[in-house]
């Protein structure tokens, strides 16, 4: 598991939990069935391996990235590449930022809602309705000030880094940023093995500037390897370690927020298929569904499924199934069986297919034949 994360470098985090959480599948995808207190211990206490951070988004990464991003921290604290409402606040109540931080080292972990009766507001949702200690808080963790010590039902539990980290990682050397940027985009490019200057950008959400002349001096010493691969418009970039097979045997559901498809034209560029969340995209306008996970078979994208974990039924739903052009003969089979791995990790007892998408029959009778 850790070395799947390593290779990856950070696990996205979101809330959506339609099927699982965002951070657990990209592990499930390359290792199958495996269990998820082995991610959540992985976070937990000194011993831990990771810790939350922004990254792509918000993120779970190895630990050895806490030096690397020591820059974008120091930028948060100043005002700088955070949310502007969220700057403002930390300018404007300055104090009051002091005094939940000066409340998380007396008595944290602690989460947003063990400050309900603190004084804050509190609305209806989104950035405007967080309270102010939620506000202070996700303040205090862009600033680095404090950390996620664990989560409480996907609450975030904040204390101080010197409680929470290996003392070996507060103590290691912090580069200066112009190092800090190129080792990010490194560390982008081995995960990927490919891309382009955007993919490359995009992996960490680094900025124009943060970019600038990076590239280039990967390339002088030998790290990126420029490359022109055929039907991309731009020049791309291999990495030095990036291995090349003849043939590629891949079976994987993947969530929207996996590495691999969340940069959505690196995806359609690698593999001919536009893929887009319609989370967001009212009911009657979605072509394809509300999370909808593309299925990669061998070395293509040969389906996209819409798939919800019905917990009180007991039930993986499979709300719409829709087949891709050229797809293998055997593409529902192998989604069947990707299928009834994902049920039993977790732990649903049955799979139910509805009417809908012109794969569905065919994957219908391919899970009754499996029984």
């Amino acid at each position: 598991m850790a070395l799947t994360v390593d290779r990856l470098n950070l696990l996205q985090i979101d809330s959506v939990n339609v099927l699982a959480r965002a951070h657990y599948m990209p592990l499930f995808s390359r290792l199958g069935s495996y269990g998820q207190d082995l991610l959540d211990r992985a976070c937990l206490g000194r011993g831990r391996l990771f810790f939350e951070y922004w990254a792509h988004e918000a993120s779970l990464l190895p630990l050895r990235f806490w030096p690397l991003l020591q820059w974008r921290m120091a930028r948060a604290a100043d005002g700088r590449g955070i949310y502007g409402g969220l700057a403002q606040f930390g300018r404007e109540r300055r104090a009051f930022v002091e005094q939940v931080f000066q409340e998380v080292a007396r008595r944290g972990p602690l989460a947003t809602s063990d400050f309900r009766n603190a004084g804050g507001k509190t609305g209806a949702g989104g950035w405007w309705g967080w309270s102010d200690e939620k506000k202070a808080l996700e303040w205090l963790f862009w600033a680095g000030r404090v950390t996620t010590a664990a989560r409480r039902n996907f609450e975030r539990l904040y204390d101080l880094p010197e409680r929470v980290f290996p003392p070996a990682i507060l103590v290691a050397p912090v580069p200066e940023p112009r190092e800090a940027h190129r080792a990010l985009i490194a560390e982008a490019a081995r995960a990927l093995g490919v891309g382009t200057r955007h993919c490359l950008r995009d992996y960490f959400r680094l900025s124009p500037e943060d970019m600038k002349g990076r590239v280039e001096e990967l390339v002088e010493d030998g790290t990126l390897v420029p490359v022109t691969v055929r039907g991309w418009p731009q020049p791309a970039f291999l990495h030095r370690d990036a291995r090349q097979p003849r043939k590629i045997s891949a079976r994987a559901l993947l969530s929207p927020f996996d590495p691999l498809v969340w940069e959505r034209a690196r995806t359609e560029r690698l593999f001919d298929f536009r893929y887009r969340i319609e989370i967001y995209t009212p009911a009657h306008k979605r072509q394809f569904g509300y999370y909808v996970l593309p299925f990669l078979l061998g070395d293509r994208m040969a389906a996209r499924v819409d798939l919800k974990a019905d917990r009180p039924a007991g039930v993986l739903r499979v709300l719409a199934a829709h087949q891709e052009p050229g797809a293998p003969a055997e593409t529902p089979v192998e989604l069947a069986a990707e299928l009834r791995e994902l049920a039993s990790w977790l732990k649903l007892s049955g799979i139910a297919v509805e009417p809908r998408g012109d794969l569905a029959p065919a994957l219908t009778e391919s899970i009754a034949q499996a029984g």
